[in-house]
């Protein structure tokens, strides 16, 4: 592995860094969305104007035990409208964060009060679910860490929030927001990866230390592989989710929105180092860099979380609702798609900057994808016809993966799949309301990759 540099006179400007996560004890009661600047760059790069979250970016962590309720106000300071989506977060649904479906956006100058119950523990994140491409891209976003009534037995926490930021030479956010380059294509990659918004940081564990690792990728597009050097690491939560029987992993891959839980053991001996890199096309780049010291400590493998009040899904009774995905650079839409309840062809879809359909369909439907009873179970068989990976994301619940053997797979809110894979998610219509279901490559679901899911109350 081998440190990124910050390439000057390039437009293509490379790095990755980490920073100590920020911990809070509480929520606080008010979130300010607002312009302002930071340091996110190297020193010898002006400061970069931001929006955030507070003042600060990433936004706080909120910290919370299991059962502890959020109270929030968003007061929008931005020139523009926001909400907050609190990512994974199984929470009523006029709480969701949704503009014009589970509330009104929020107007400059305005502000918005959440309240609910913290009923699962895990990583969770809150980002703007309003013109998420730039306002994501420009710094809003944080983490919500709900912690269990059992505590892990390790001797420390990182929190790693990784940013992929598409900077101009002089350090400043591109402004080539919604292009349609972009929406047709991967998404709103970046150049720059920053962890915890800082350009560079180091840290330090003695030999043997056991190390909650929480990974959380806020960037619209990238997907990230991280590689571990001198740590033995156990992957125990995905998007927040215990896993029933951790398993050993080198590396990981986090797509946009994805979280991942590791608890990691320090192998590197004293004068070494413990990395944490990400594995990219032009090489293998450390994230974070962890000095050994003197120590002893040797433990077995790490037992599993406390498991959260999850559903019982059952395969037989559940009713089948296919989603194939189309469109995109490559690819297209030869045969268009349906888009304000009009049948148009390829070249007028993209002239209203809309790329990709759902079932024929491009973006939001007056009908859902699914309407289901209070307690159904609903499997969705998700074919990916594109040439591109797509990251599918459900508000309100969590899904379970139909493997090929008919088992099921760990619990989670947001799926990566990549072009030319089919692969199935089952869930029980456990909480009422309008849901959205939607890519989370922000580009993509601005070009044609939304719809909603409605679970009647009754």
């Amino acid at each position: 592995m081998k440190r990124r540099t910050f390439l000057k006179g390039s437009a293509s400007v490379l790095a990755a860094s980490i920073g100590h996560s920020v911990h809070a004890t509480a929520s606080p009661r008010d979130i300010r969305a607002s312009s302002g600047t930071a340091q996110i760059a190297p020193s010898d790069y002006p400061q970069t104007e931001l929006w955030a979250y507070n003042g600060q970016v990433p936004g706080a962590t909120l910290r919370f035990r299991q059962g502890d309720w959020l109270e929030a106000r968003l007061i929008n300071d931005l020139q523009e409208d926001t909400t907050i989506h609190w990512h994974g977060l199984r929470l009523p649904n006029d709480m969701d964060g949704v503009p014009g479906m589970t509330q009104e956006a929020v107007a400059p100058g305005a502000s918005f009060d959440y309240r609910f119950q913290m009923r699962d523990a895990g990583t969770y994140w809150y980002h703007p679910h309003q013109n998420s491409v730039e306002q994501i891209s420009r710094g809003l976003a944080g983490v919500i860490i709900v912690d269990e009534d059992e505590q892990s037995d390790v001797d420390g926490e990182e929190t790693l929030v990784l940013q992929d930021w598409r900077m101009t030479e002089e350090a400043q956010i591109h402004p080539s927001f919604g292009n349609r380059h972009d929406m047709s294509h991967a998404g709103r990659l970046g150049n720059y990866v920053t962890v915890n918004g800082q350009p560079e940081v180091k840290g330090s564990y003695p030999e043997g230390a056991r190390v909650r690792l929480r990974l959380v990728n806020t960037a619209t597009a990238k997907i990230l592989r991280i590689a571990l050097q001198g740590w033995r690491a156990w992957v125990v939560a995905l998007d927040g989710m215990p896993l029933g029987a951790p398993y050993e992993a080198e590396t990981v891959e986090i797509g946009p929105a994805q979280r991942v839980d590791l608890i990691a053991d320090v192998t590197a001996v004293e004068g070494d180092e413990a990395l944490i890199a990400s594995v990219e096309r032009g090489g293998t780049f450390v994230l974070a860099t962890y000095a050994v010291t003197k120590g002893s400590t040797t433990r077995p493998a790490p037992a599993p979380l406390p498991p959260n009040d999850m559903p019982l899904v059952e395969l037989a009774p559940a009713r089948t609702v296919p989603l194939v995905m189309e469109g995109g650079a490559m690819r297209g839409l030869p045969s268009g798609a349906v888009w304000k309840g009009e049948k148009m062809d390829a070249r007028a879809l993209a002239e209203a900057g809309q790329f990709w359909a759902f079932n024929a369909v491009a973006g939001m439907t007056d009908a859902p994808l699914v309407e289901a009873a209070l307690g159904e179970t609903i499997r969705i068989p998700m074919q990916n016809k594109t040439a591109f990976p797509h990251a599918m994301h459900l508000h309100g619940m969590h899904f379970r993966e139909v493997m090929q053997d008919g088992s099921l797979g760990p619990w989670r809110d947001t799926l990566v799949i990549h072009g030319d894979q089919t692969r199935e998610i089952v869930f029980v219509a456990e909480n009422p309301g309008d849901w959205m279901f939607h890519c989370h490559m922000a580009s993509h679901q601005m070009s044609g990759m939304m719809n909603w899911i409605r679970v009647k109350a009754t």
